[in-house]
């Protein structure tokens, strides 16, 4: 080994011993005020607008921030550049080359979409709410919006390279950056502009956020310098871009379709009573939050599934799978069994405060409990969706399944929205992801890993009815506290019964439910007493030959999703 090889080695062994810690610890800080700053964004534009046609005209536009972000920023640029890049520096190549050839093409491309967006935001907001209320006001934030589409892009071609490079600070502050933005500008011209401050905020908090990445950024310029042929490496660093342009695919597909649950809902929510497309926004943004907080763990958990998946170990995928399932669907019920119970005092302690009336708490809450019944759905998509992912080839399964989900949610808002108003079309949603989840999960055994189905199906089951049992107590604390408590003691006073509750039933169910998994994790039983899996394919014996399973391609793996 040389004395560089040999430095280099220290190197990321000492960045592997010593920093990584440090580095999830300041990334996780980062995120969690970042996500706290949205949050509050929204309380604010809930005291300030309310849930008017003014808020559902801003909530057109910000489908495309909402749409552009997992494209550009999470899933598809993450999985695209951070392979590139970290390929790129492995051979010896510098990253200027590179940088001076895809950045301008990227922002080329993406400035032609923005201003084809600015030139069609009427047709553009037709499209997607042909009944809104404020055309022109949605006109307005739509082409403020659209230049999230340049700065999006660039933010996250910035946020992959400095990943690659381990340099996690700056990329971990994109979206804290983000909401400063967007509530200053909230703040400063509100009383002004109305609700198109909103969309004057999304447009400058998109700037910070390459703005926050910029220092950072330049040093790895500066540092990157090749050790060899750099035209050589920067002819191969184009190459693995647009071979991962192919690879990533699938994931941008699946992405898109996802969201378009959110293009379905606004459509018809748009030829209801005005603010209804925003009663269905701040009753998504609160029931998700337990529901992203579960897949938390399997952001956590996804490198050790990936691993696995890429050498071949299929046994030990599915007792990753089954793992996950278990304390995910055990989070998200309990938490679903809370806001059924407690969807008013909730919305209320939230939201009811300035242009935000009693209501639109009425409205919200209704909408929220139905809509609290598909959270298991969302959270077994993202945990489904990444074990494919996880495969060391591309996949095309969760994109079409969620295809047909969507289908479902079209066909039953279609029908009922005019007649049931904003809770058919939280129905809709809730029934076409549960459809896909399920579709989703069965499909793991065939497509992924031997995963025991019939077990996870009993078990969720019983998780299922402890839920129930859970929320059947949260209803009985609500009627006795309601009226005689504050509202934030009513809401402590009942998590605690809920959460009391769902334990109990959860033991009385069957003895050790959620540990039940964890002891067939331990002793090894992840298939069906019928299962035919090889010996080979559980322990991730490697082909003939001595080759790897998992290919040359097995190491690199999609990143895990950062809230926002």
């Amino acid at each position: 080994m040389t004395s560089a090889s040999a430095s280099a080695s220290a190197s990321a062994g000492n960045f592997a011993g010593t920093s990584v810690g440090r580095a999830a610890a300041l990334s996780g800080v980062l995120i969690a005020a970042g996500t706290g700053l949205g949050f509050l964004r929204d309380l604010q534009m809930a005291h300030l607008f309310g849930a008017s046609g003014s808020t559902d005209a801003f909530l057109v536009a910000w489908t495309i921030p909402e749409t552009v972000s997992p494209l550009l920023i999470e899933d598809a640029m993450a999985l695209l550049m951070i392979p590139a890049v970290t390929r790129l520096l492995a051979r010896g190549g510098g990253l200027r080359p590179l940088v001076g050839t895809t950045l301008p093409r990227m922002i080329l491309g993406l400035s032609v979409v923005t201003l084809a967006l600015v030139a069609a935001a009427p047709v553009l907001v037709d499209a997607l709410a042909p009944g809104l209320t404020e055309r022109g006001p949605a006109i307005r934030c739509v082409r403020l919006t659209a230049i999230t589409v340049v700065t999006f892009g660039v933010a996250g071609f910035m946020s992959a390279t400095l990943r690659a490079h381990h340099r996690f600070g700056p990329p971990a502050a994109i979206y804290l950056a983000y909401n400063v933005g967007i509530l200053a500008l909230i703040a400063g011209l509100s009383g002004v502009v109305g609700v198109t401050s909103a969309a004057i905020g999304v447009a400058c908090g998109s700037v910070l956020m390459i703005a926050v990445q910029v220092p950072a950024f330049v040093r790895c310029l500066r540092e990157s310098r090749p050790r060899g042929a750099g035209g050589d490496a920067r002819v191969q660093g184009d190459v693995d871009v647009w071979l991962g342009v192919a690879a990533v695919a699938p994931v941008v597909v699946y992405t898109v379709t996802r969201q378009a649950q959110v293009f379905v809902e606004r459509f018809f929510g748009s030829e209801l009573a005005a603010g209804s497309i925003s009663h269905l926004n701040y009753a998504q943004k609160v029931a998700q939050v337990p529901m992203i907080l579960s897949l938390l763990i399997v952001t956590v958990t996804f490198p050790r599934l990936a691993r696995a998946s890429a050498d071949g170990d299929t046994g030990l995928v599915a007792r990753r799978i089954q793992q996950d399932l278990a304390v995910a669907s055990a989070m998200v019920l309990a938490a679903t069994a809370f806001l059924i119970a407690f969807a008013p005092v909730v919305i209320k302690v939230l939201f009811e405060h300035g242009a935000f009336t009693a209501a639109d708490t009425r409205s919200t809450a209704s909408v929220m409990r139905v809509y609290a019944l598909g959270l298991w759905g969302q959270m077994a998509v993202g945990l489904a969706a990444r074990a494919f992912f996880a495969q060391r080839r591309p996949t095309w399964r969760p994109a079409a399944v969620l295809f047909g989900g969507l289908a479902v949610t079209a066909a039953i808002g279609g029908a009922f929205a005019a007649s049931a108003g904003t809770v058919a079309l939280a129905a809709a949603n809730a029934a076409g992801i549960t459809l896909a989840a399920v579709l989703l999960v069965a499909g793991l055994r065939r497509g992924v890993a031997p995963v025991a189905l019939r077990r996870v199906a009993a078990d969720v089951a019983r998780l299922v009815l402890a839920a129930a049992g859970a929320c059947a107590a949260g209803f009985a604390v609500a009627g006795a506290l309601g009226g005689r408590m504050p509202a934030v003691v009513q809401l402590i006073a009942g998590g605690l019964a809920t959460a009391a509750a769902f334990a109990v039933l959860i033991v009385l169910a069957g003895p050790g439910l959620v540990a039940s998994w964890r002891g067939r994790i331990e002793s090894g039983e992840t298939s069906e007493p019928s299962d035919g899996t090889h010996t080979s394919e559980r322990t991730g014996a490697r082909a003939p030959g001595g080759g790897d399973p998992a290919g040359p391609a097995g190491a690199d793996v999609p990143l895990g999703r950062s809230l926002r």
